[in-house]
């Protein structure tokens, strides 16, 4: 279990628990996470769910791959640190990770 604090794009900060082995996504969407609309439910195929994360936590992540990178090639708001959080995987490395939430993902 990962305690992930999100900032939703209002500027409320949520701290929200989530299952190892779930996304971060299937977590965001459970608990109400403003912004993260996850149209496709995690199939990496809609980057509705793009987040940023902090620099000093892009490293402790897996790296993007090429469906993930080709999908945020189409994300408006889309920056050097986006991440898709359907493809960011719970587990107890990413305990304390803190994301921010575009103000849209359209």
């Amino acid at each position: 279990m990962a305690k992930i604090v999100f900032e939703e794009p209002d500027g409320t900060e949520r701290a929200i628990d989530i299952a190892n082995g779930q996304s971060i996504m299937e977590g965001a969407v459970r608990n109400g996470i403003v912004g993260i609309d996850a149209d496709c439910g995690g199939a990496c195929s809609c980057a509705t769910c793009m987040v940023y994360v902090p620099e000093e936590w892009l490293a402790r992540l897996p790296a993007k791959d090429s469906t993930e990178q080709s999908m945020l090639e189409f994300c408006p708001h889309v920056q050097a640190n986006s991440r898709l959080s359907c493809q960011i995987q719970v587990s107890d490395a990413v305990d304390g990770l803190r994301l921010k939430v575009p103000q849209s993902q359209q």
